[in-house]
């Protein structure tokens, strides 16, 4: 007589959570205390490294970066007060379609509609930046909707997710004993579960259009990397004699000294890219949402011009442009399926000659600069040092604002190891989000490129970087100010008297060097350019958070778009 099969084993609420974690392979959780201590022991004793953070808004940036580098659904957590602030700082992943699981406490039932101290509602706080929200009030939904959440961050278009857990600290479920030990989805831990392919018939259309152009341009988007479909990219772009494109979020996707690479397009860009895609008589998107920052305010490329667009979500076909031959599918395997369809070409020689005399005529606009020994240092001097010094398999993490005009037009990608994240327009979300690519690749050189303006947001994180042997090397082009916005406040004062610079200088009395060695780690000040190169050399070999402080041009201005004549 056979036994009796054994019983399932079931855990206490706090164990289930750390378990499934664990299993979806989160090695981080990056959280302001309080919430779910005793799951923070469970995490301890299954190796999940627990990353407390000085703002909830750093524990989300660091959860994007994570996420963002590794693939794989990047974990933050506030208790009920701090729910406000984390869901303001879900914009970024919610933007940049990374896929981050925030987990918030919220005071029980009888709690709710009675002035309970520091709570509000928070379903449409989170409502505008997730994929997906859930209530978790019983301890026997947990199971069911852990899954959910990292099911629904991982497929079709990745994007934030948010549980609620009943409990300030989420106490209520953490002592619930008697739930099945956690199971997984395997596919759902990382990014993309799965790889649609486009249908035979638009891939067709598709193929026709390309072979009927003969100025055609691939634009390389974002989801060319969340996709993985860079080596795919270059290799229709060389199977057809194609020059590339890219937005800033898929700058990298191809060789920056590639002959077929025209530079990033749009608002953030080099004019060379503007030119390229506005001469084009066909444009092919592939994972690019086709926004204004793309666009250049959806003038580049010219009304009119055909559009062929790839991309994950069939939403995205045609939104910007009507008449878009659209292929829905995975980034990568629809490249791979068009390069299938078309035959090799070696043709578009003119159009390639032109592509190659605008990228060149870019670079010798600005070579003085790059080179320049001017004191302050020249933003394009310090840009030139970092393009040479970056490591073949280097994470680069990018702000918003001039910083990441600065990385789009200045700085050059050279490696298919090489990775750029940046921020999709949260000021000061570059440094925090450098943290979090550092905890995913740990045995990687990450390099953060901002600004004085913006590192400000988040230098406190320098002591959670000391505190966990988070070794990133973060350079400030310091020109102490806001100065992206100074020609518009100019002109806005015109000849009326007062002060303009109220609105755009800071004080020059603070080192950010020397405020990184109070807080243990290395800094250094740099004033001359020769000193560039040195510096980044030493805080990239330290062994120990680094900041690299560039003194620079106040007045120097970031590359403007071109805008195409009226």
């Amino acid at each position: 007589m056979s036994s009796p099969p054994a019983p399932a084993r079931t855990v206490s609420g706090a164990r289930h959570l750390a378990e499934a974690l664990t299993r979806y392979g989160v090695t981080h959780v990056f959280y302001v205390d309080a919430i779910l201590r005793r799951a923070m022991v469970d995490m301890e004793e299954l190796g999940i490294r627990r990353v407390v953070v000085h703002s909830e808004a750093s524990a989300a940036y660091m959860a994007d970066g994570y996420a963002r580098v590794s693939g794989r659904p990047g974990v933050c957590m506030a208790q009920s007060v701090g729910a406000a602030n984390l869901a303001a700082a879900l914009q970024d992943p919610w933007l940049a379609c990374s896929p981050v699981v925030a987990i918030t406490g919220k005071k029980p039932p009888m709690f709710q509609y009675r002035n309970a101290y520091q709570e509000v509602e928070h379903a449409p706080l989170f409502a505008p930046v997730t994929k997906y929200h859930a209530d978790v009030v019983a301890p026997e939904q947990l199971p069911h909707l852990m899954r959910q959440a990292f099911r629904v961050a991982t497929t079709g278009k990745p994007g934030p997710v948010h549980l609620d857990l009943v409990g300030r600290e989420a106490r209520e479920l953490e002592v619930a004993d008697g739930l099945p030990a956690p199971t997984h989805e395997p596919e759902y831990a990382t990014v993309p579960p799965f790889r649609p392919a486009p249908d035979a018939a638009s891939v067709a259309r598709a193929a026709a259009a390309i072979e009927g152009a003969e100025r055609p341009v691939l634009v390389a988007g974002g989801g060319v990397r969340i996709s993985g479909a860079a080596a795919a990219l270059v290799a229709l772009a060389e199977h057809r004699n194609i020059p590339v494109a890219t937005s800033v979020n898929g700058k990298g996707s191809i060789d920056e000294r590639h002959p077929l690479s025209a530079g990033v397009v749009g608002s953030y860009s080099a004019w060379c890219a503007n030119r390229v895609v506005h001469e084009a008589d066909l444009v092919i998107y592939v994972g690019s949402q086709t926004g204004d920052q793309t666009t250049h305010n959806w003038s580049v490329p010219a009304v009119g011009t055909r559009i062929v667009q790839l991309d994950l979500d069939p939403a995205e076909l045609g939104r910007s442009y009507p008449h878009t031959v659209g292929v829905a599918g995975d980034a990568r395997a629809s490249l791979e399926a068009l390069r299938a369809e078309l035959p090799a070409s070696a043709g578009h020689g003119a159009w390639l000659a032109r592509v190659r005399a605008h990228v060149a005529g870019f670079a010798a606009e600005h070579a003085a600069m790059r080179a320049s020994d001017e004191v302050p240092i020249r933003p394009e001097r310090l840009c030139a040092e970092l393009s040479a010094l970056l490591p073949d398999d280097a994470v680069l993490v990018s702000d918003t604002g001039y910083s990441a005009i600065w990385v789009a037009t200045m700085i050059q990608l050279t490696s298919p190891r090489q990775t750029l994240i940046r921020a999709a327009g949260s000021l000061g979300w570059g440094f925090p989000a450098a943290l979090g690519a550092k905890c995913a690749a740990p045995d990687r050189p990450v390099v953060c490129f901002t600004g004085d303006g913006g590192f400000w947001y988040h230098l406190h994180e320098l002591e959670t970087a000391r505190r966990h042997g988070i070794n990133t090397v973060t350079v400030v082009n310091n020109n102490h100010g806001f100065s992206q916005g100074i020609p518009d406040v100019l002109m806005q004062y015109g000849s009326r008297p007062g002060n303009p610079a109220e609105l755009y200088a800071f004080g020059e009395q603070v080192s950010f060097a020397q405020l990184a060695r109070d807080m243990g780690c290395v800094g250094i000040r740099v004033e001359e350019p020769a000193a560039i190169a040195p510096a980044i050399r030493e805080a990239l070999a330290c062994g120990a958070p680094a900041v690299v402080e560039v003194m620079t041009h106040f007045s120097a201005r970031a590359p403007n778009p071109w805008t195409p004549p009226a």
